[in-house]
């Protein structure tokens, strides 16, 4: 801690990166006016800090080192929001007590610091904190390569187990959430952090007790970073706990009557639940998991959403369409359920890009803009806001060139 004192951050980040990452979280509607947020493992503060300044945020700041809190108030009165950020010593994997009652949260936030309980302890511990509507932004590091060199195993896997980004999306579902986005931290972040530790290090004492460990401690990450950056990040996750209206999950044989029938009820002609029959019959099609329902409350289909193999330039992709809901249920919240829940199935069995064509207002809301930006195109004349893309893993190489749907879309 003393080696640690005074830096301006305790793990990779930038302000850059949290106000991305409040943009991720406003995905699942706009946030209070005053949104109260809790900061967990803040350290000396400067997400909360940009929180309270930018986002009018009345911030909860917990820590278990007393000195990142003392950095943190003296921070905060100096930008004259000592009345918006209340530091408090707390052990962020034990929020017993009055001060954290259920539900009194608008937005939980942990950047870079879930992996001091773990990142699925993390999310079990903090869901009850969440105010319904509530995010959790959570940080962890994870393997960006498919087959991570033997260095980098050998520094991590002693240390802290890492997995892929599919895994973790994967731990967020089980867990009852919704994943809303997830964003790769740059390199510019780690820059951040080990630049002004690094240079710490080349000044620090060896004599002080206990910082000879520290110092080798430091050195060595520093080492690995940049022998092995290209194995491993940080992605920050922002998750929502699912609506609790609509219970979702994959079809099975005995739905596929009532998935025909929410189709042929949701549009004007037969032809979406034609479409969804002959996919089901083309084997280079169909993916196994991503044909999703949404049940009402009775337990009768009320929405459907399924996700289909299409090629980008040659390259796999998956392609969402078509998404139903029946009209009983219009309006409900039903088709984002669903929508949402086949997203999260298609990132946790690691699939990299999601395309759907669709209507320019609705699909935003879940994260896809314009494919255009990323150099893809469909080959037809459609309006360019009205065929979308969702990166699943920004730590991908996505293809580019012209998008070849299934044969059954006749297109």
């Amino acid at each position: 801690m003393t080696l640690h004192r005074g830096l301006p951050r305790q793990s990779p980040g930038s302000d850059r990166t949290t106000r991305h990452l409040l943009s991720l979280a406003a995905l699942a509607g706009p946030l209070p006016e005053r949104p109260r947020v809790l900061d967990l493992g803040c350290g000396p503060g400067r997400a909360s800090l940009l929180l309270a300044e930018e986002a009018g945020a009345r911030v909860t700041a917990v820590d278990l080192h007393e000195p990142f809190l003392d950095e943190l108030r003296e921070a905060a009165a100096a930008r004259g929001l000592g009345d918006a950020i209340q530091a408090v010593n707390a052990d962020m994997g034990a929020l017993d007590g009055p001060a954290f009652p259920d539900g009194s949260f608008d937005l939980v936030w942990a950047e870079g610091s879930a992996y001091g309980i773990g990142f699925d302890t993390a999310l079990a511990r903090w869901k009850r904190l969440l105010a319904p509507g509530g995010v959790l932004v959570a940080s962890d590091c994870e393997w960006v390569a498919e087959r991570p060199s033997a260095g980098a195993r050998a520094f991590w896997d002693p240390r802290y187990p890492l997995r892929s980004r599919a895994d973790h999306a994967a731990a967020a579902v089980a867990a009852g959430y919704d994943v809303l986005g997830a964003y790769l931290q740059p390199e510019s972040d780690w820059d951040e952090y080990y630049g002004p530790l690094g240079e710490r290090v080349e000044r620090a004492d060896p004599a002080v007790p206990g910082m000879a460990g520290a110092l080798a401690t430091s050195r060595e990450e520093i080492a690995v970073r940049r022998a092995h950056g290209a194995d491993y990040g940080y992605t920050g996750y922002v998750l929502r706990p699912v609506d609790p209206r609509w219970r979702t999950r994959p079809e099975t044989a005995a739905d596929i009557a009532a998935v025909h029938a929410v189709n042929a009820a949701a549009f004007a002609t037969g032809a979406e639940a034609d479409l969804v029959e002959a996919l089901r019959e083309d084997p280079g099609a169909w993916l196994d998991g991503l044909s999703y329902v949404a049940e009402a409350p009775d337990g009768t289909v009320a929405a459907y959403a399924l996700i289909t193999r299409c090629h980008v330039g040659g390259a796999p992709a998956a392609a969402l369409a078509p998404v139903a809901v029946h009209p009983r249920f219009q309006r409900q919240g039903a088709g984002a359920a669903v929508v949402r829940a086949v997203t999260d199935a298609a990132r946790a069995r690691g699939e990299k890009l999601l395309l759907v064509l669709g209507h320019p207002e609705y699909y935003p809301r879940f994260g896809f803009a314009p494919a255009s930006r990323l150099g893809i195109r469909p080959g037809f004349q459609v309006p360019d806001e009205a065929m979308t893309a969702l990166v699943l893993d920004d730590g991908a190489r996505l293809p580019r060139g012209e998008i070849t749907y299934p044969a059954a879309f006749g297109v």
